[in-house]
C-alpha cells in the first residue's frame, strides 16, 4: 500500500500547484481549448484528412481499428477501477470543467490523444513527431482542470501507446 500512498501524495502535489494557475484566466481559456481539442474530434478529423492526402484509406481504416481496440479498453478499465475524480477525493477542490464521466482512471482523453499521435507518427514518420506535444499537452490539460489525478495521465499516455504497439 505504500506505493499507492506514495502515487497519491504525489498526485496532491501536483494538483495543488495546478490550482495556482486557475488566477491567471488567458491560460486557462488556453487549457479548456487544448482540452477540447482531445474531445474525439481529431481522433476523426487527422485519418480522414491524412486518408484524402495519400489517397489511401489504409491509414484511415488503421485507426478505425485501433480506436476500435482502445475504447473498450478504456471503458472496461475506467468500470472496474472506479477511480473517483479529484474533486470526490481531495477536500476543498474543484474541476473547471464538467467531466464526460464519472471516474478517472485512466484518462481517455489521454489515451486516445497518444495512440493517436502515435499512428500519425508511425504513418508520417519523424515530420509528425510534434503531435506528441500536442498529445502531452491535452494530458496535461486534463489535470489542470482538475478533472484528473497526473497519475491517471501517465495511466492514459501508456495504454495509447501500448494499444498503438499492437495494431502497428
Amino acid at each position: 500500500m505504500t506505493v499507492l500512498n506514495d502515487m497519491y501524495q504525489y498526485d496532491l502535489r501536483i494538483l495543488r500547484w495546478c490550482v495556482k494557475s486557475r488566477y491567471h484566466q488567458k491560460f486557462i481559456s488556453c487549457v479548456r481549448a487544448v482540452s477540447r481539442t482531445g474531445d474525439g474530434y481529431m481522433q476523426v478529423l487527422l485519418p480522414v484528412l491524412i486518408a484524402i492526402g495519400s489517397q489511401s484509406v489504409n491509414f484511415f481504416l488503421l485507426a478505425l481499428f485501433a480506436f476500435a481496440i482502445e475504447r473498450p479498453i478504456y471503458f472496461i478499465l475506467k468500470n472496474i477501477l472506479k477511480r473517483r475524480r479529484p474533486p470526490d477525493i481531495v477536500p476543498n477542490f474543484s474541476c473547471l470543467v464538467q467531466p464526460s464521466d464519472k471516474f478517472s482512471f485512466p484518462s481517455g482523453h489521454t489515451m486516445a490523444a497518444f495512440l493517436l499521435a502515435g499512428l500519425v507518427v508511425s504513418e508520417l514518420g519523424l515530420i509528425a513527431l510534434p503531435i506528441y506535444f500536442w498529445a502531452s499537452a491535452v494530458g496535461a490539460s486534463r489535470v489542470i482542470l482538475g478533472v484528473h489525478f497526473p497519475s491517471d495521465i501517465l495511466a492514459g499516455a501508456t495504454l495509447g501507446s501500448v494499444i498503438l504497439l499492437g495494431v502497428i
